[in-house]
């Protein structure tokens, strides 16, 4: 650990802010919610300035729970589970739920030096976060946690170094987010143009063939068996098991990826009851859940061995007919998404069922043209895979400057020490000695009060 800079002080959380947390009102009760009061929860951190909550109560919620309304320039920062750490500015009056460490900050430091600072040491609080799966730290935890303190002046350059510096970095990273929106429009085009026939157009013209090859063919005749897992009774909770065989679930159903690492399983008692159901090498897998997007994928034999569940149809291609790959491509186009968007539309739960699907028709061409589709569509998809990757590098790397430099700010070396800045030290120390004061003088306030009231009470029985 580097030396602590001339001026500053060690102390604690506690020492430079008056903390506490929110609370809940009962769900119970309506009139206690959709009011006036704007109500913090973990998920709205992560912006520097607050400037809306995701949900509103009322002030009766407010008066008939231990939600508190604390004042603009409160700083908040998650206490539970994944969002631990996450922070932002107050820049409302606002209540806020027990998941929310609220700190008022007192004159030894500013609201956005706090947010910076508790910024900085995210990772220290995960690290000290208890409770298993799902760790939380306690406001005990954050008022005893150690921190370096800078002189008042070197507080408000370091932050206004900050300010100029992380502004830079947020405007590059805007850039960089717009990259996975254009990553997804560019494959929804390349696969609208492979399955129009456009992309092999040039490849037509070379074979002297013509688009009136391309046929619409459904689903049922493509296939050797169009299938859907087993529901209800034939395969319960109760039935999974820590290991055997696999289950292929929604979760596992990417929009052309199969996502391995979720592992559910059954015994390998139960797959004999259920190995109709098995799943094969180049077999479709397709969710009957239509959302955003279709999520549809080959499956491989190197995943192991798998059955499917309910609502995870599987389509087993004939391949004389039909390329998997084609198959899968055609059906994952936005052109297929919009079709079947429409006859789901206003389902609470938007599903097909497997009829629907096994009766839907795509555009099938010769099966030398679908080797030509499927080339040019991987060769496409490889071109923005890299993009891809080089976006998450440049995200990766954009994501360590901003630590780095808040690091570097709170060790000292973001700005130059100043010898004519009051210590920090003797500003902490007027500030504990003024506070120790008024907890006294409260405390004495409310032993005269409590004493009045003993006699009151007296005279009252006399």
């Amino acid at each position: 650990m580097s030396e602590l800079p001339k001026g500053w002080v060690e102390t604690t959380l506690g020492n430079v802010a008056k903390w506490s947390s929110g609370g809940t009102p009962s769900r119970k009760n309506t009139a206690y919610y959709n009011g006036d009061v704007p109500w913090i929860k973990t998920g709205d951190l992560g912006v520097r300035y607050l400037e809306e909550a995701s949900e509103n109560i009322s002030n009766e919620g407010l008066k008939n729970s231990s939600a508190k309304l604390f004042p603009k320039n409160s700083v908040a920062i998650a206490m539970y589970g994944a969002t631990i750490g996450k922070t932002s500015i107050l820049n409302i009056e606002a209540a806020t739920n027990q998941a929310c460490g609220v700190a008022i900050p007192n004159a030894s430091l500013s609201s956005i030096f706090l947010y910076y600072l508790l910024k900085n040491e995210k990772e220290g609080f995960i690290a000290r976060g208890k409770g298993g799966a799902q760790p939380n730290i306690s406001q005990t935890i954050i008022k005893e946690y150690p921190i370096w303190l800078p002189p008042l002046n070197e507080q408000i350059r370091i932050t206004n170094k900050l300010d100029s510096i992380l502004a830079k970095v947020d405007k590059a990273q805007a850039r960089l987010n717009k990259i996975p929106a254009i990553l997804k429009r560019f494959r929804q085009s390349v696969l609208a143009a492979a399955t129009s026939g456009e992309l092999t157009k040039e490849w037509r013209e070379v074979e002297g063939l013509s688009k009136d090859t391309w046929q619409p063919v459904s689903i049922d005749d493509l296939s050797n068996r169009a299938f859907d897992g087993p529901f209800g009774s034939k395969l319960k909770t109760a039935d999974y098991t820590d290991n055997g065989i696999k289950v292929a679930r929604l979760e596992n159903i990417g929009h052309l990826v199969f996502n391995s690492a979720k592992e559910t399983f059954i015994s390998e008692v139960k797959y004999q009851d259920l190995i109709k159901n098995t799943i094969e090498h180049n077999d479709v897998l397709f969710s009957s859940f239509v959302d955003e997007e279709i999520r549809t994928c080959l499956f491989d034999e190197r995943f192991g061995t798998y059955i499917n569940k309910a609502d995870c149809f599987c389509i087993r291609p004939n391949k004389e007919m039909v390329s998997p790959e084609y198959l899968m491509y055609s059906l994952a186009c936005k052109h297929t998404y919009e079709k079947i968007k429409k006859q789901v539309h206003g389902a609470t739960r938007p599903r097909v069922n497997l009829r629907y699907l096994k009766s839907f028709e795509i555009s099938l061409p010769s099966s030398e043209e679908q080797s030509a589709v499927v080339e040019k569509i991987n060769q496409l998809f490889h071109k923005a895979d890299k993009v891809e990757k080089q976006y998450l590098d440049a995200k990766a790397r954009l994501d360590r400057l901003t630590q780095s430099i808040l690091a570097k700010a709170f060790r000292g070396e973001l700005v130059p020490q100043d010898p004519n800045d009051e210590p920090a030290e003797q500003l902490l120390d007027r500030i504990l000695k003024e506070r120790l004061s008024q907890q006294q003088k409260a405390d004495k306030l409310k032993k005269t009060t409590k004493k009045r009231a003993i006699k009151a009470k007296v005279a009252d029985k006399g």
